[in-house]
């Protein structure tokens, strides 16, 4: 279950206040409907470039109205928003998710406020320096947090180690919660067409994630890779993650282009698979069948094919974050990380040819993965509402 869902669970019947954007605003007004509790917030991110966030655009939007209003005007506007709905509610407790601007508010308040996080002061390479005075301010922000939950397992087995880098000063205040992870299926069903179009076949997962520009150079640096003759008989199944009819296809090692149900009723033989999303039931197959994972390190996903699926892993970093998250398994024997077209195709094909060399050091990563995180935050942020009653 969501964290709300089990603070219900424990709680009974709270009234809950959810506040963001899209398009995350749109899928909880999807699955909850657009009623009085649900709350725009347009917190400041940077502004996006071609793979990720344009530092260069962003920093000029310190001074200039570049894509919108200036950062410091859209900074002042959404704390006045915030802080007009702390004093409106009276809240009882936030819960935070990256939104440092609401747990600063918080605890101007004196509101018990809990931080869920997997990052805190993450480590940055020679050349983005330019970035450790935001992320030591972000840092300052968070530890203003009454309790810092942390979405993963504790050391020596937690993922996002590399990006936490907590002082001793603040442990106190520091609980690893675990991750935000389904359980795995005990037999993986369902699938429909797609399912039985994989058959038992030999592939690889190939997953498109993050926002717009982080899918985009993601797929981007895949198709490259697609491209090197390494990969020429090297199955994959491609989850897009993104809207698009004109995504589902299946490509033929012939070079033919098929939907799925055409390409299972001729009998095709198929080299990629193209998703645009996957069901659960088709994810449930899919994961349980690859032989690898291809990703670009978000840390829910690592979670879930390291810890609940035990499959190895090629790490594609975009971003500092994700390079982090990869050399950690990495450096474990769970996978490989590749940043060239040439070291993509390298590893995943090199990963099916021997699909046991993980295998050991999977079991073992396996069998300390929590998985239970929502569970334990929302009794993390029962115990503050207990503290504040």
């Amino acid at each position: 279950m969501a964290l709300d869902a089990e603070l219900r669970a424990i709680r009974g019947d709270l009234e809950i206040h959810y506040a963001s954007k899209d398009p995350i605003l749109s899928r909880l007004r999807e699955r909850l409907g657009d009623g009085p509790n649900i709350h725009e917030i347009l917190m400041p991110t940077p502004i996006g470039g071609r793979s990720g966030p344009s530092v260069a655009r962003s920093l000029l939007n310190l001074a200039l109205p570049v894509g919108g209003p200036t950062l410091p005007s859209r900074i002042a506007s959404y704390l006045r928003a915030e802080a007009r709905l702390y004093d409106s509610e009276h809240f009882d407790l936030a819960i935070n998710d990256g939104d440092m601007g609401s747990n600063v508010i918080a605890s101007r308040r004196s509101i018990p406020c809990a931080f869920v996080t997997n990052q805190y002061r993450p480590r940055l390479y020679a050349s983005r320096f330019y970035l450790r005075p935001a992320a030591e301010f972000i840092a300052r922000q968070i530890a203003r947090a009454t309790r810092i939950l942390v979405a993963d397992s504790a050391p020596p087995n937690c993922i996002c180690e590399r990006n936490l880098n907590i002082p001793q000063s603040l442990m106190h205040k520091v609980e690893f919660v675990g991750h935000f992870a389904a359980p795995r299926a005990r037999r993986a069903e369902g699938g429909g067409d797609l399912a039985r179009l994989i058959g038992d076949a030999e592939f690889g997962y190939w997953m498109r994630t993050g926002d717009a520009p982080t899918n985009s150079a993601t797929g981007a640096k895949y198709e490259a890779a697609f491209a090197d003759p390494k990969m020429r008989d090297c199955r994959r199944v491609v989850s897009h993650a993104r809207p698009g009819a004109a995504i589902d296809r299946v490509i033929a090692r012939d070079g033919g282009v098929h939907t799925v149900r055409e390409a299972l009723e001729r009998g095709v033989d198929w080299l990629q698979i193209d998703v645009a999303f996957l069901d659960e039931g088709e994810r449930d197959v899919v994961m349980d069948r690859c032989a690898h994972a291809v990703l670009n390190g978000s840390h829910t996903a690592m979670g879930e094919v390291l810890g609940t699926w035990q499959k190895p892993i090629v790490g594609v970093p975009i971003y500092d974050e994700h390079a982090n998250h990869v050399s950690w398994a990495r450096d474990r024997g769970l996978g490989a990380m590749a940043r060239t077209p040439s070291e993509i195709a390298a590893a995943a094909s090199e990963m099916l040819a021997s699909p046991r060399d993980h295998a050991g050091a999977l079991a073992d990563f396996g069998a300390s993965f929590e998985a239970g995180g929502a569970r334990r935050a929302a009794e993390a942020a029962s115990a503050l509402l207990d503290g504040a009653a």
